[in-house]
């Protein structure tokens, strides 16, 4: 088997409202070999995969896959399911896949639905080579597999801390976007977005940080508040923590200065030869070191949130307890292997090494780490009771005293974090801290969770629910309106005429198209950003009020939409354009791939389709948000039945824009008043036009606002750069448009014969990734309105340089114009000077440009020249 194409789907796509794995897989010749041809197929796949069992497939029933398997079937999906499990026994809970059979043999579109995107990837991987062994009737041990899917879920997932805020935010419909591979995660968008890095908030002061991680300013700062707190100082130099500790006395804690999770901490101190190598210890982490008076008593961590106590953990170092059989190594590796323990903070424990730190406390006790201990003992392996070396922790919430309390706020407001967490040796947590005998030894800027969430004994606390009420109090808006356009034609100029619109009325937009994205009418990134990429540079962008974002057929196919949701989705019309490409063969299955975007509405969102388009209505029942129509025609019959579901819609009475509702119409603004209508002549810009009111209406723009818009959106080079540009040379004119397919031209095509008077000459390339019959065919349309043809060039192309131009040709002669009105000038810029040359007084020139901005420039270059020339003054 032969993996073509594999990639994720990140958001809603042609095959599912959630993200999926795509893979593109030809069987080759098992395509003659369906499982019932393999002996023990079914056999060996049981062995292999037991838990298959639970995969009802069709039959609808458990073992309803191996009943398929009998029956016979194709490896494409034998791999699907293999994807699938692989997932599930990882603990990834996916069950949605599809096979789907392409029209060249053997070939399968295989799709599946998946949790972490990098563990699916490889799962896919696997599959296939999984299936291999099976279809040359082996088996093979998957345990392999399994680890290496496990490994990859721990480095790709979030930290449990994060992990908790973002499932939080969730629960309560607040989208994020995961920002790096670590714990950086923007939850909300646009305006209203907030960042967190673990727990670090966008609000988490940098003061505070800073604060908290120098151990002596803190001691410093909380003492002078009056918060008990041990004698300490800060020392370079070993003779310095030497004479210090003489001073104040043994038993002592030596730390690094700026360290944290505990690592460089020695405690309980009792002796100088110990000292030194303490120092030692905590020197290979900071440069200073701090040497403090030992307190007696229990480790404590408590959990401040937005100046409030959250939670409180009794923490214990982690121990072994002896069983007489089992030495302390063996009674380590043991406790490790409890599926809760992890590396690191990847799981709600973490697993016991035998480190420098153990085994000085094992020698204190006089044991090391052969000793078996007697039935019973219990032994500490570390200095510290941190859960990053294995500790433990038991919730004591409910016990901390009221002045401990008001003891654990204040601390946070000193330190000045909205997150904070607080560390207290004391015998006694439901007594107030006494000075010299209890106290505050430590403060964490960016504490984590997992003690709290899940500790080893008592209640568990959602303190994420702290931090995301605080991020977003009172029900605060979290997310911006997202207006989503698509279509074979009009998606460019739709798009910038609903942005021009929310512009007029006060807001902030963010607009992708397929020249820029734009931010508050600031070109941010140029290129073509009607796919994903696009929609997360603007939802990602903290200014943005509103987005409004073309998108493409490929940006679908590639990677899905670049949001879950939209309030507002618009399907312009569908015609045959990139057909055979991605898998997608007929208009209706085109229709399909562009519907994702009214299936993405919200249910309390609008979804806006052209009423003339009879492929953009056949896809209305799939939208679960507020059906609106756009027509020419207001009695059009749909939009008649869809003012019965009291719904709105949009139409012409009489030259005017009107909106119609069940309790009346009023009207938006006179066609001939609107400048890219060409007063009225140019019918697919109304069309246009119509959409653009429909989407800016649902978004809440007002009638006034909506007629300022339209008034002063014109089709210039500044505002619709390459969307019927027409630029006045003095005796002839010419048009830049980007329109490239069959579609664009027969729309357009009326239009432009009647702009001039003389003849009509196009500057065309076709598109190189077309079928040979649809070039042709746009050959053919072409010819229908032209009387001169230039064929360039396309710069993407699957075929060689001039093949394309050859098959336009070609179409153009069949449709009826004359070889010696065609010329082949293969580069764009060349063939732009070359039919301008060509054009005489009275005459048109159209060119369908790639480099929109390079052409205009050569235009207007051509133009001061021709002037020029000719004598004629045009200002």
């Amino acid at each position: 088997m032969k993996i073509k194409a594999l990639r994720a789907l990140r958001g809603p796509n042609y095959f599912h409202r959630l993200p999926v794995i795509f893979m593109k897989l030809d069987i080759e010749e098992l395509e003659d070999r369906p499982t019932d041809m393999v002996e023990n197929f079914k056999e060996n796949m049981e062995k292999m995969i037991p838990s298959l069992y639970y995969h009802t497939c069709t039959p609808g029933i458990e073992g309803g896959f191996f009943l398929r398997l009998q029956r016979g079937t194709w490896a494409g999906h034998v791999v699907e399911h293999i994807a699938i499990e692989l997932q599930n026994l990882i603990g990834h809970k996916v069950s949605y896949g599809k096979t789907i059979t392409l029209k060249e043999r053997g070939n399968y579109n295989v799709v599946f639905r998946y949790e972490d995107e990098a563990v699916a990837l490889k799962a896919a991987k696997f599959a296939v080579e999984i299936a291999e062994i099976a279809f040359e009737g082996q088996t093979v041990d998957i345990s392999k597999y399994i680890e290496v899917l496990e490994e990859i879920a721990e480095e790709s997932k979030l930290g449990p801390s994060t992990q908790s805020i973002v499932d939080e935010a969730k629960k309560r419909g607040i989208p994020y976007i995961r920002l790096n591979k670590n714990s950086y995660v923007q939850l909300g968008y646009g305006k209203f977005q907030r960042r967190i890095e673990s727990t670090l908030t966008d609000n988490s002061s940098a003061l505070g940080v800073e604060i908290a991680a120098d151990k002596e300013r803190t001691k410093d700062l909380l003492e002078e508040a009056g918060i008990p707190v041990p004698e300490g100082k800060a020392v370079k130099k070993y003779e310095e923590a030497k004479d210090f500790a003489e001073k104040i006395g043994y038993t002592l804690v030596v730390k690094p200065l700026d360290g944290n999770h505990g690592r460089g901490v020695t405690t309980n101190i009792q002796y100088e030869d110990k000292l030194k190598d303490s120092f030692e210890n905590a020197k290979n982490i900071s440069k200073y070191v701090v040497v403090e008076k030992y307190l007696q008593g229990f480790d404590f961590r408590l959990l401040v949130i937005n100046g409030k106590l959250e939670a409180a953990a009794l923490r214990e170092p982690p121990y072994v307890i002896g069983d007489g059989k089992h030495s302390i190594k063996e009674l380590i590796e043991i406790i490790n292997k409890d599926p809760n323990r992890g590396e690191g903070h990847s799981k709600i424990l973490t697993k016991i090494t035998i480190d420098k730190d153990t085994k000085n406390v094992l020698d204190l006790l006089n044991y090391n780490t052969d000793d078996v201990l007697e039935e019973g003992k219990k032994v500490y392996l570390k200095s510290t009771a941190n859960l990053s070396s294995g500790g433990t922790a038991v919730d004591v919430t409910d016990n901390v005293h009221p002045v401990n309390k008001l003891i654990a706020e204040r601390i946070a407001k000193i330190v000045g974090l909205d997150i904070i967490g607080i560390d207290l040796l004391t015998d006694n947590i439901e007594k107030p801290l006494e000075s010299g005998k209890s106290g505050v030894v430590e403060v964490n800027a960016g504490p984590g969770f997992r003690m709290h969430l899940a500790p080893s004994q008592g209640q568990a606390r959602n303190v994420a629910k702290a931090v995301v009420d605080m991020l977003f109090p009172d029900s605060a808006q979290y997310d911006i309106p997202i207006c989503a356009i698509t279509g074979t034609n009009g998606k460019t100029t739709t798009t910038r005429l609903i942005s021009h619109i929310l512009n007029i009325s006060g807001k902030v937009v963010g607009m992708t198209s397929t020249d820029a994205v734009v931010v508050d009418n600031f070109p941010i990134l140029k290129g073509d950003y009607s796919g994903p990429a696009g929609a997360q540079a603007v939802l990602k962008d903290n200014s943005v009020e509103c987005a409004v974002l073309e998108v493409a057929r490929g940006g679908i196919l590639r990677r899905g939409l670049g949001f879950n949701k939209c309030d507002v989705g618009v399907l312009l019309n569908v015609s045959s354009d990139h057909l055979g490409l991605g898998g997608i063969d007929t208009v209706e299955e085109l229709a399909r791939v562009k519907s994702t975007v009214t299936e993405a509405v919200k249910k309390d969102g609008y979804a806006i389709f052209n009423a003339d388009d009879k492929l953009a209505v056949s896809r209305v029942d799939k939208t679960d948000g507020h059906v609106v129509f756009f027509s020419k025609d207001k009695n059009n019959p749909l939009l008649q039945e869809n003012l019965k579901k009291d719904n709105f819609n949009v139409s012409i009475d009489k030259q005017k824009i009107i909106i119609q509702k069940a309790s009346g119409n009023f009207e938006i603004a006179n066609i001939i008043n609107i400048p890219i209508t060409f007063e009225g002549r140019a019918v697919f810009n109304i069309e246009n036009v119509l959409a653009a009111v429909a989407a800016s209406y649902a978004l809440g723009v007002t009638q006034e606002q909506i007629n300022t818009g339209l008034v002063s959106f014109n089709t210039s080079i500044g505002q619709s750069p390459g969307r019927m540009n027409i630029i006045d040379i003095g005796d002839f004119k010419v048009v830049v448009d980007y329109g490239h397919n069959v579609g664009a031209v027969e729309a357009t095509g009326d239009f432009l014969r009647n702009l001039m008077p003389g003849r009509c000459l196009r500057m065309t390339s076709g598109v190189g990734d077309r079928r040979y019959e649809d070039i042709l065919k746009f050959g053919k349309t072409i010819a229908k309105y032209f009387d001169y043809v230039v064929i360039t060039d396309p710069s993407s192309r699957t075929r060689k340089l001039g093949e394309t131009p050859e098959i336009v040709k070609k179409g153009l002669i069949e449709g009826g114009l004359k070889e010696e009105n065609i010329d082949i000038v293969l580069k764009e810029k060349e063939a732009v000077n070359h039919i301008l040359k060509l054009a005489k007084a009275g005459d048109l020139v159209v060119l369908q440009v790639e480099n929109i901005k390079g052409v205009i420039e050569d235009v207007l270059s051509f133009r001061k020249k021709y002037l020029k020339e000719k004598g004629l003054n045009l200002d």
